[in-house]
């Protein structure tokens, strides 16, 4: 059969034809409309991230610190197991030493192993003469102290000096190891205040400290709050004689009588030590927290934060005597967490001891 043509119509375009034509409108519309969007200004800044970049930066400090902490503890255990290694070769030394003095004994005949004996006799005849003749000034018999029982402690505690300085804390905080009973006793009587356990164990703390002055050696006793006074009327900024045992009885008999009340001010504690001339060369820190007030008292009634009390005693150490051995006594207190790590810092920089007692001693 013949084919027949087919006339060209506007309707005889093909479907790909007009596909083509649509799909190069939608693309000249779209350049279109990017070119107008990247004109159009940008009225909201993108906001900086400062806060976090703040935070950051607070993060990186505390961990500087924390690893500085963390080295200083290190170089101190280096140095006591130094220490530790050399005590240990010196007692291996003692040994052998014995050992070959156990030796030649054996070789000895018997009359020369008696003539051996008796002069170790006579040389610990000598030694304890000389021990008799340095605990006759030790001040171990100065005045007397009986603890529960009559005991015997071994505390840790570097006694001696000739400049002896007791600083005990009579805030309002020793009177108990809790902050609700701290705020009942400060609310009752002068006997319920003064009857208080805590108080009574670091006024006993002081008499047992003060049964161990050298005779030959000069003390000061001073209590501190908010102020700093000494427990010898008209005596602050002068040295006391050991041997004045009267003297040191009544000091005692005075700080008995001592009401705690008040703040805890460190730092004009430490000034007090520092005005005293010729410097002490023993200080016993008797307290059981960080500080809460300044060199100035102040009469807000806000809780102090850690971080407060923590920066108070940083700032109260400017004011310590230099080179003077502090050796630290700590009582319990109750939300004060940082206190014991603060205070065995101190007792290590200045080569001191720390202890914080059982509540039945001395």
């Amino acid at each position: 059969m013949a084919r027949h043509s087919r006339k060209l119509t506007p309707f005889s375009l093909s479907f790909l034809d007009i596909m083509s034509c649509g799909f190069g409108a939608a693309i000249l519309l779209f350049l279109i409309i990017k070119h107008n969007i990247a004109n159009i200004p940008v009225d909201k800044p993108v906001q900086p991230l400062t806060a976090e970049v703040s935070l950051l930066e607070k993060e990186i400090v505390e961990g500087k610190k924390g690893l500085a902490e963390l080295t200083n503890t290190n170089d101190e255990l280096e140095r006591k197991i130094v220490i530790a290694q050399g005590l240990a070769r010196r007692i291996q030394e003692q040994v052998q030493e014995s050992e070959g003095k156990l030796a030649r004994l054996k070789a000895m005949s018997p009359t020369d192993e008696l003539d051996a004996l008796r002069a170790q006799v006579m040389e610990l005849e000598a030694k304890k003469k000389s021990l008799e003749a340095e605990a006759s000034g030790s001040g171990q018999d100065t005045r007397s102290f009986a603890g529960q029982g009559r005991r015997q402690y071994l505390t840790g505690l570097r006694l001696g000096g000739q400049r002896i300085l007791i600083l005990l804390d009579s805030s309002a905080s020793m009177l108990d190891k809790t902050i609700v009973n701290i705020i009942r006793r400060r609310n009752m009587s002068d006997q319920r205040k003064l009857d208080s356990a805590k108080w009574q164990q670091a006024i006993a703390t002081t008499d047992w400290l003060s049964a161990r002055f050298p005779l030959p050696a000069r003390y000061q006793i001073y209590t501190f709050g908010t102020k700093v006074e000494s427990v010898v009327p008209g005596t602050k900024g002068q040295w006391l004689e050991v041997k004045d045992l009267d003297q040191l009885n009544d000091a005692i008999d005075a700080l008995k009588q001592t009401i705690p009340s008040g703040g805890t001010s460190l730092e004009n504690a430490f000034l007090a030590a520092r005005q005293l001339q010729p410097p002490p060369d023993n200080i016993y820190l008797i307290t059981d927290g960080l500080p809460t007030q300044g060199r100035k008292p102040t009469t807000s009634r806000s809780r102090v934060s850690g971080k407060q009390r923590l920066k108070l005693f940083n700032e109260s150490l400017q004011a310590l005597p230099p080179k003077v051995p502090v050796n630290v006594i700590l009582s319990p207190l109750e939300g004060d967490p940082l206190a014991a790590h603060s205070f065995w810092r101190l007792a290590i920089r200045t080569n001191g001891s720390f202890m914080s007692p059982a509540e039945d001693w001395p």
